[in-house]
C-alpha cells in the first residue's frame, strides 16, 4: 500500500519529514557507533541501532525512541495563537486542533446565550438562547431600585434585542414565580405576544399580575408540570424539578442540535423539604452521564460554606416562638411568595388556637392564588378579615404582612411609622421578620426594625433566630451540582461579581478547567460549541426604570436632575420683559424649593432679585435679545452668586416672558 504523499518542505526546516530523509540520518549515526564516536549528550538511541538491548548507553543518552514532530504541528500552532484572545479552548485538544478526539472538527451547529439581565447584579433575570433560526427565552424579572434611583418604581430588563429578533422567538419559559424571574412578564408581552409557560403555580401568579395590566385576554399561558418536554423549534426544553423557597421551582435542560445545556435557575438540595418531593437529582445524574455540554448555574450564596438549611429548620423554630408569646399579639413578615412559609405560620396557628389576617396587597393576591391551586391548607374558620382583629384578644391573633425588606410603602413599615389604617403597633406585640434582607436592603430594614423597638414590642429576626432559611444553594450544594452533571464548560450566573468569581473558583476546585468557564456580563453574546466556547460580541441591554405608568421615559438625565433637586433644592427666578425694548417691565421674583427657608434668608433673596434684574438690564443695553442667552447669563450669576453665599449649588430656572 502506498504511503503518503510526501508534504513540501518548508522554508528553514531541516529533514523535518520523517521518512526516508530521518532513515539516513539513523544509518549515518549508527555507522559513526561502529567506529567508536561517542553519541552527543542527550541524543535519543536510533530506532534502528544494531546494538544489543542489553549494552550499557554511553553516559547522557536517552532511553527510547526520539520524538518526531507531528504531521501537520506547525500550521495549527500559529492558529491557537491567532484565536487565542477570544475561544476559550476545552482542556482536551488533539493534533489537528479539533477536540472531538477523531481528528475532525465537530459539525454540529452552535447554540448561543444572550444574557439581558442576572449578571454582577440580584434580580432582573433574563436569558435568551439561540440556535439555528429559533430563539427563546428564560426567565423574565424585575429588580428594585437603589437609593440612587429616586421616584423610581422598579427596574426591567431591556427588550431591545428581543423586539428586533421577534419573528425568531418561540415561547418564554419561566423557572419559579419571584418577582426576580417573573415580574417584568407583563412588559415583555406588551411588546411581544408569544407563549409563556411555566409549572401550575407560576402561571397562576403570572395570570396574577397580567390581570393589573389587563392583559389576560390575549396571554397565551401553558401550565407545564415538572418532568414535561417543550418544543422551541430546533431545541426542546425539559422542566427538571428542584427546591426553592417557593413551591413548583424547575431547572430547565435544553436539549439542542448543538448539546444539552443545565440551566438550574434557583434550587438547592433539600433533602427534608416543607413540601413536595426533593430536588430531582437522578434526572440531573443521567443528564450528566449522556453529556453535559454546558451548565449555568445559580450564584446566589456561592461565598456561604456547607449546606443551605433544611426548611424544617424554621418550622421548628415558629412553633417554640408561638409557645413563647402566648397572650401576645403575633405579626409575622415574610415574603409574600413563601407559600411554605405561610403554611407554616398557618399550622402553628391553628395549633395554639389562632385566627389569622393578612396584609399587604401582594401577600393577598399570592395567598389566594396559592390556595385556589391547593398549594395551601387552610382550615375553615381560621382566616379572617384584617378589619375583625379588634374583635379578638391579643394572644388569639397572627397577622401575616409584607414588609420584611423595608420597603417604603409596604404594610409593617406603615405600621413601624403609625400609618397602617387598621393596625397599631402595642408594646403588647410579638414581631417576627422570617426573612433576610436581600443585599441593598440592609439600611431599610434596620430603620423599621428601630421603629418597632422604639414602640416597646418585641422583634426577632434572623439573627437572633433561625425564623428563615435561604432558598438558594451553598458551596457543597453547588459542587454536587457540578459533579452530578460533569458540564464541558460553565457559566455562573444569578449574582453579583463577587458571587459569581467564587462559583468559579467552586468550579475549578472541582476539576473544571479555567479556560472553559465564562464570567459574563449584562449585554454579552455567548457561542457555545461541542469544541469551543467563546464570546462574539454584545447586543442591546441594560436598565429600564419604570415610574408609574411610565415604561422607560426616566433616564440617567432625569435621574440626575432629581437627585440634584433632592440634595441642593431649586430656586426659579421669574420675570417679564418689554417686547420692544428689553428691558424688565415687571418683577423679578425669586422662589426657591428645598433649598432655604425664605423668611429666614429674605436679605439674600432680596439681592439675588437685584442681581437678576441688573443681569437682564445689562443685556438690555447690550441689545441682547436671543432668549437662551439671556436665560444662561441670569442662571451663571445667580449660580455664582448662591455658591458664594451658601456653597450649595441648587437647581437655577429661570422663565422669562414678553409683554
Amino acid at each position: 500500500m502506498a504511503g503518503p504523499r510526501r508534504p513540501q518542505q518548508q522554508e528553514g526546516q531541516k529533514n523535518w519529514w520523517p521518512g526516508r530523509g530521518r532513515q539516513k540520518a539513523d544509518q549515518r549515526k549508527t555507522e559513526a557507533r561502529s567506529k567508536g564516536e561517542a553519541r552527543p549528550k542527550g541524543e535519543a538511541r536510533p530506532k534502528n541501532d544494531p546494538r544489543p538491548k542489553n549494552e550499557a548507553r554511553p553516559k547522557g543518552e536517552a532511553r527510547g525512541k526520539a520524538k518526531r514532530p507531528s504531521i501537520g504541528s506547525a500550521p495549527i500552532a500559529l492558529s491557537q495563537q491567532q484565536g487565542a484572545a477570544k475561544a476559550f479552548p476545552p482542556p482536551q485538544q488533539n493534533k489537528r486542533g479539533s477536540r472531538n478526539g477523531r481528528g475532525r472538527r465537530s459539525q454540529k451547529p452552535a447554540i448561543r446565550a444572550y444574557f439581558l439581565g442576572g449578571l454582577n447584579e440580584i434580580g432582573k433575570n433574563f436569558t435568551l438562547y439561540e440556535c439555528q433560526e429559533d430563539m427563546f427565552i428564560v426567565d423574565c424579572g424585575l429588580s428594585f431600585p437603589d437609593e440612587e434611583m429616586l421616584g423610581i418604581d422598579m427596574v426591567i430588563p431591556d427588550f431591545t434585542f428581543v423586539e428586533k429578533n421577534r419573528d425568531k422567538i418561540r415561547g418564554v419559559v419561566i423557572t419559579h414565580g419571584h418577582e426576580d424571574h417573573i415580574g417584568a412578564v407583563p412588559y415583555l408581552l406588551k411588546k411581544l405576544n408569544v407563549p409563556v409557560y411555566g409549572t401550575a403555580l407560576t402561571i397562576g401568579l403570572i395570570e396574577g399580575k397580567l390581570k393589573e395590566h389587563g392583559l389576560t385576554g390575549s396571554a397565551q399561558l401553558h401550565v407545564t408540570p415538572a418532568g414535561s418536554h417543550i418544543p422551541m423549534g430546533c431545541m426542546r426544553v425539559e422542566l427538571i424539578h428542584v427546591n426553592h423557597s417557593i413551591a413548583d421551582a424547575v431547572a430547565l435542560a435544553i436539549h439542542s442540535p448543538a448539546g444539552v445545556l443545565v440551566h438550574t435557575g434557583d434550587f438547592k438540595i433539600d433533602f427534608t423539604p416543607a413540601e413536595g418531593a426533593m430536588i430531582d437529582l437522578a434526572r440531573f445524574a443521567e443528564l450528566g452521564k449522556e453529556g453535559v455540554l454546558a451548565l449555568l448555574a445559580d450564584s446566589t450564596n456561592a461565598e456561604r460554606p456547607g449546606y443551605t438549611q433544611t426548611e424544617q429548620t424554621v418550622n421548628n423554630s415558629l412553633d417554640s416562638l408561638f409557645m413563647r408569646a402566648e397572650g401576645k399579639r403575633i405579626i409575622v413578615a415574610t415574603f409574600a411568595s413563601s407559600i411554605s412559609r405561610v403554611q407554616m405560620i398557618i399550622n402553628c396557628a391553628v395549633k395554639y388556637g389562632r385566627k389569622v389576617a393578612l396584609s399587604g396587597r401582594s401577600m393577598i393576591n399570592v395567598i389566594g392564588i396559592a390556595s385556589e391551586l391547593g398549594y395551601l391548607d387552610v382550615p375553615a374558620g381560621v382566616l379572617i378579615d384584617i378589619s375583625m382583629i379588634n374583635r379578638y384578644e391579643a394572644g388569639q391573633i397572627v397577622l401575616i404582612t409584607t414588609g420584611s425588606q423595608g420597603e417604603p410603602m409596604s404594610a409593617l413599615t406603615r405600621m413601624a411609622f403609625s400609618d397602617h389604617r387598621q393596625v397599631s403597633i402595642n408594646p403588647n406585640d410579638f414581631i417576627i421578620l422570617s426573612a433576610r434582607p436581600i443585599p441593598g436592603n440592609e439600611k431599610t430594614v434596620g430603620t423599621v426594625v428601630d421603629e418597632l423597638l422604639k414602640q416597646g414590642c418585641t422583634v426577632i429576626y434572623e439573627t437572633m433566630y433561625e425564623v428563615h432559611v435561604s432558598g438558594h444553594a451553598c458551596q457543597e450544594e453547588l459542587k454536587m451540582m457540578q459533579a452530578l452533571t460533569k458540564p464541558k464548560f460553565f457559566i455562573p450566573v444569578h449574582g453579583e461579581q463577587k458571587h459569581l468569581q467564587k462559583h468559579a473558583g467552586l468550579a475549578v476546585s472541582m476539576g473544571m478547567p479555567k479556560e472553559n468557564i465564562f464570567i459574563g456580563n449584562i449585554g454579552n453574546a455567548l457561542e457555545i460549541h461541542e469544541d469551543y466556547m467563546r464570546q462574539i460580541g454584545d447586543v442591546p441591554a441594560g436598565d429600564v426604570m419604570v415610574d408609574g405608568l411610565g415604561v422607560g421615559d426616566v433616564g440617567s438625565i432625569v435621574l440626575r436632575d432629581r437627585k440634584h433637586l433632592a440634595e441642593d433644592g431649586l430656586i426659579v427666578a421669574v420675570c417679564s420683559l418689554e417686547a420692544e425694548t428689553g428691558h424688565v417691565a415687571a418683577g423679578p421674583d425669586i422662589v426657591s424649593r428645598g433649598f432655604v427657608y425664605v423668611r429666614e434668608s429674605e436679605a439674600m433673596m432680596e439681592e439675588a432679585r437685584k442681581l437678576v434684574e441688573r443681569v437682564l438690564e445689562d443685556c438690555a443695553d447690550r441689545h441682547v435679545r436671543d432668549w437662551g442667552t439671556l436665560k444662561q447669563n441670569v442662571k451663571d450669576e445667580l449660580s455664582r452668586y448662591v455658591y458664594r453665599k451658601t456653597q450649595r449649588s441648587p437647581m437655577i430656572l429661570p422663565i422669562l416672558m414678553e409683554v
